[in-house]
């Protein structure tokens, strides 16, 4: 069966008026009438010419052509279909080639052959493709970049155009309605879908098998390998070479820190050695310092560290001359007291030895005082030793008697009779100043 528009000489896009146009040209030329001469042949132009447009002049004719054209030329969709398709599977093997030469039968011959006829069935089965880029397998001299890497790239991925309607198991011009023709329709593209499907795997899987023993591939991949192991190393000098820098610079910079030190260590010595040379050591300094702070005054009942200057002053004040008095006053006291209190123990003791001994003596047979005796007596020794015959207290100044201390002490205080009793001079300077005193106190 010859083609609809092979016979009419179109393309397959040709629209409504093309296929008018060659059609009247045709039936002119091969019309019976006007070939007597050899009216056989003329007669059977002239059937196929009719037959070409009657079908693609209806749209729906044509539409259903263009799905089953493939299926017609080979057999028809009534008649046994004749598949004269390439057959992939026969290329699943290295005995298919012979080295991998350029060759008749060597590898990349054979597979440039096989995927220039896929490329030809596309082209044939769907016009649409005639403009489609299929890139070439190349040769053993390729480049990878612009041949090898592109075939890869788009036929790792490829999808046949082919509608693959021979395959279809329902006529849908024999449906009785258009229910059951729906029904053909989609039992139909279900075959069609599964063809198309298996189609594309079986290429890519020949894509993958001839990949895996292209020599230009595998010498690429080799050469990306040494690449990365050069990028590997090259980082790792790197990264040593910028340690080592670091290092360098961390030792430079220790060093130059040390002999900053010494420069500055150096130059505090000589300005404490030109200080010391100007100013003296400084230890004279800091004796006075210490001798300056071992200065107290007790005339206030605790301890006031003061330096020279601050401590002449303090002697020459009034507050401090009346203090020194009535500590001197309190001293004597107690040095009275204590030598009373002690005589008085002294005597009672004496007196306790003697009754003692004159105890066994006199052999007095009355016995020791017991109960409230006993204790009246202990209470009078008591009291008679806590308070002795006391001297009267009198006040320098006026002569006054007073009682107890506590009145001699607030008589001090209302009339400030208390006067400081003056040390023996020492020096020059100690006779002058307790001149001064003496002419401040009258």
């Amino acid at each position: 069966m010859r083609c609809h528009y092979e016979v009419l000489g179109v393309k397959r896009d040709a629209s409504e008026e093309d296929l008018k146009r060659a059609y009247r040209r045709l039936a002119l030329r091969w019309h019976p009438d006007k070939n007597l001469e050899n009216a056989d042949e003329a007669a059977e132009q002239f059937k196929l010419i009719q037959a070409a447009y009657d079908v693609l002049g209806d749209p729906q004719e044509r539409a259903w052509y263009d799905n089953h054209r493939e299926a017609l030329l080979k057999g028809g969709v009534d008649g046994e279909y004749q598949d004269d398709s390439l057959d992939l599977l026969q290329y699943f093997t290295v005995t298919c080639y012979s080295g991998y030469g350029d060759d008749k039968k060597g590898f990349y011959a054979v597979y440039r052959h096989i995927f220039e006829m896929i490329v030809k069935e596309e082209m044939e089965s769907v016009p649409e493709v005639e403009d489609e880029e299929f890139p070439s397998f190349g040769d053993s001299q390729s480049d990878y970049d612009t041949v090898v890497h592109p075939f890869y790239a788009y036929w790792q991925s490829f999808c046949t155009q082919k509608n693959f309607a021979w395959k279809e198991e329902y006529d849908t011009r024999q449906a009785s309605n258009r229910w059951e023709k729906r029904a053909m329709e989609k039992e139909n593209k279900k075959t069609r879908d599964k063809a198309r499907k298996e189609k594309n795997e079986l290429v890519r899987q020949l894509v993958a098998f001839i990949r895996k023993r292209d020599k230009r591939v595998q010498a690429h991949r080799k050469l990306l390998e040494e690449q990365n192991a050069e990028k590997v190393r090259k980082a790792e000098e790197l990264r040593r070479q910028q340690k080592l820098k670091q290092a360098k610079l961390a030792e430079q910079y220790k060093e130059q820190s040390w002999v900053t030190m010494s420069d500055l260590e150096r130059e505090l010595q000589q300005m404490e050695a030109q200080y010391e040379k100007e100013f003296g050591d400084g230890s004279e300094e800091e004796e006075e310092r210490e001798e300056q702070k071992n200065f107290v005054c007790k005339c206030n009942n605790f301890l006031l560290s003061v330096i020279v200057p601050s401590m002449k002053n303090h002697e020459k004040s009034k507050k401090h001359r009346e203090m020194v008095a009535l500590l001197r006053l309190q001293l004597e006291e107690e040095e009275e007291e204590f030598s009373i209190s002690a005589a008085d123990v002294n005597g009672v003791e004496m007196k306790e030895e003697e009754l003692e001994e004159e105890t066994p003596k006199q052999n007095n047979p009355n016995p020791k005082p017991k109960g409230k005796k006993a204790k009246e007596i202990k209470k009078s020794v008591k009291v008679s030793s806590e308070h002795p015959n006391e001297a009267p207290i009198h006040c320098v100044t006026c002569n006054c008697e007073f009682q107890s201390r506590n009145k001699l002490f607030e008589h001090l205080k209302a009339t400030g009779h208390a006067k400081a009793v003056q040390a023996p001079p020492v020096n020059s300077a100690a006779t002058i100043r307790s001149k001064k005193e003496k002419r401040k106190n009258r």
